[in-house]
């Protein structure tokens, strides 16, 4: 519980400093392109908001379900899966968008190209069995 209670309050600095600057945070997620994240809990229904880095792929955001190279997917993750309909905040623009689960040859590219971008992934892979997802978040039409 220690660990989730450090997450939440790395979360709300990071959801605060994003607002506060149009986007742009410091420390360790400083450089990064970032977006805020809202999506619904797959049990609770409740809204959440995640601050997640994110690769622009194509006019879409592909983000990746890395949970800092842990054995388990993030919570955000199942709440996608089962809610895709989202609204993300990207610099002080918010946008409507769909969320998918990346299929194996587009989740390649996609995820080779953030592991020479960021080297921090390439550890979350080595850190894990599992396969970390890919997700794209697409414009709603």
């Amino acid at each position: 519980m220690v660990i989730a209670e450090q997450e939440k309050d790395w979360n709300t600095q990071v959801i605060e400093e994003f607002r506060a600057n149009a986007g742009r945070v410091g420390g360790e997620a400083e450089d990064r392109p970032m977006l805020l994240l809202h999506h619904i809990g797959a049990k609770s229904r409740t809204e959440r908001v995640t601050p997640l880095v994110y690769q622009a792929v194509d006019g879409s955001y592909a983000i990746f379900a890395s949970n800092a190279g842990r054995d388990t997917h993030p919570a955000w993750y199942y709440n996608l899966v089962t809610h895709p309909n989202v609204t993300i905040e990207v610099g002080s623009a918010k946008f409507v968008m769909t969320a998918r689960v990346t299929d194996d040859e587009e989740r390649a590219l996609i995820w080779a190209r953030q592991k020479e971008q960021w080297s921090n992934f390439a550890d979350y892979e080595a850190g894990t069995s599992r396969q970390i997802p890919v997700l794209l978040l697409e414009p709603t039409t």
